[in-house]
């Protein structure tokens, strides 16, 4: 699941009766205005590409082709602003969109690398997926928090030079909202779907192992996070009143539950079974063949067919439960996918 993207509102500076001009040289304050404006579109193109990159495609290496293209993008829209000289009197101004410009060079190669390497230990624990998503979140606000500082000086400089601005958002601006929205909401729902599915991963790390007491300790871990996540996805506000991903994960959390209530008892039966099994057989195997009695040799065999039963019954029970697993896993990662594809504008 990835969920790198950038938050960005833009908007559109109109101004009345002007042209756009290549000129380095400006000799009216809406030319210089609208020059600010065409270099920052083509960054917030850039932008789109790589959101929708991080929305939609399953290929790292195009994410991450996307992430250089942005840099590129923004490298190249500094040095044309830097070459270029400011209209008359305001430096100010270039300096302010430069440093613009550099912060979030700075977000992408800094804070998004940080999350990059840290996506890549997310899903060992819950806490390292929180503190991931967290990271994402304060990275996509510090982005934010750029674009208000260009636009507050984009409206400051027209301002100062009598320049008339229709302000409304652009078309990237509305899609690049939506986005954050579409991640915001899918995000907070894989939050109470992961707490659970790293749980189960531990329990089942347990059984693996043949562990009782680590299997009953994780099992009610995971019983006590399925039955708060049940709760807590009913005071999750809906996406356009869309519930897929809500309902994915309640299956998920009503299979954790099922498997706690009625499957692990079962099987936690089946390690005491054969903990009973191997210490007959261990007392059996320590006598010579001459001092084993009837009753030793009829228990023994009691207990090899009641375990033979179980040994089959368990694992019948286990491939049940790995198939309904996985079923359950691909449902949700499904729902998760059509839910980002559904809403996030593809162009």
């Amino acid at each position: 699941m990835q969920t790198n993207y950038i938050k960005t509102i833009l908007v559109l500076c109109c101004v009345v009766g002007f042209q756009l001009t290549t000129a380095q040289n400006f000799k009216k304050a809406n030319e210089y205005l609208s020059f600010i404006g065409e270099e920052n579109q083509k960054i917030s193109k850039s932008s789109w590409n790589y959101t929708k990159s991080v929305a939609h495609s399953k290929s790292p290496r195009k994410i991450e082709g996307d992430r250089k293209r942005l840099l590129k993008s923004i490298e190249r829209a500094m040095q044309k602003i830097k070459n270029a000289t400011p209209f008359e009197g305001e430096d100010a101004y270039q300096k302010t969109v430069l440093d613009y410009m550099d912060l979030r060079m700075s977000i992408l190669k800094n804070d998004y690398a940080k999350i990059v390497d840290m996506k890549e230990v997310a899903e060992q624990s819950y806490d390292f997926m929180e503190a991931y998503i967290l990271a994402q979140k304060l990275a996509d606000e510090r982005m934010q928090e750029a674009q208000e500082t260009y636009e507050n000086a984009q409206k400051d400089y027209a301002a100062r030079n009598n320049i008339r601005l229709i302000e409304s958002e652009t078309d990237l601006g509305r899609k690049m909202k939506i986005s954050n929205e579409v991640f915001e909401h899918k995000n907070e729902v894989y939050l109470v779907f992961f707490k659970s599915n790293i749980q189960e991963r531990f329990m089942l790390n347990a059984l693996a192992s043949n562990d009782i007491s680590a299997i009953q300790q994780n099992a009610n871990a995971l019983q006590t996070f399925a039955e708060e996540g049940i709760q807590a996805l009913d005071t999750i506000t809906l996406y356009k009143d869309d519930t897929s991903v809500i309902k994915a994960t309640k299956i998920a959390l009503e299979f954790y539950l099922n498997e706690t209530k009625n499957e692990i008892p079962k099987m936690l039966e089946f390690f005491l079974l054969n903990e009973k099994f191997t210490a007959i057989k261990n007392a059996i195997d320590k006598k010579a063949q001459k001092d084993r009695t009837k009753k030793d040799i009829d228990q023994y065999n009691a207990m090899a067919n009641e375990m033979n039963k179980a040994v089959v019954d368990f694992n019948k029970a286990n491939e049940q439960l790995n198939k309904e697993r996985t079923k359950i896993i691909n449902q949700w990662n499904e729902a998760s996918a059509k839910f980002l594809s559904r809403h996030i504008p593809k162009e």
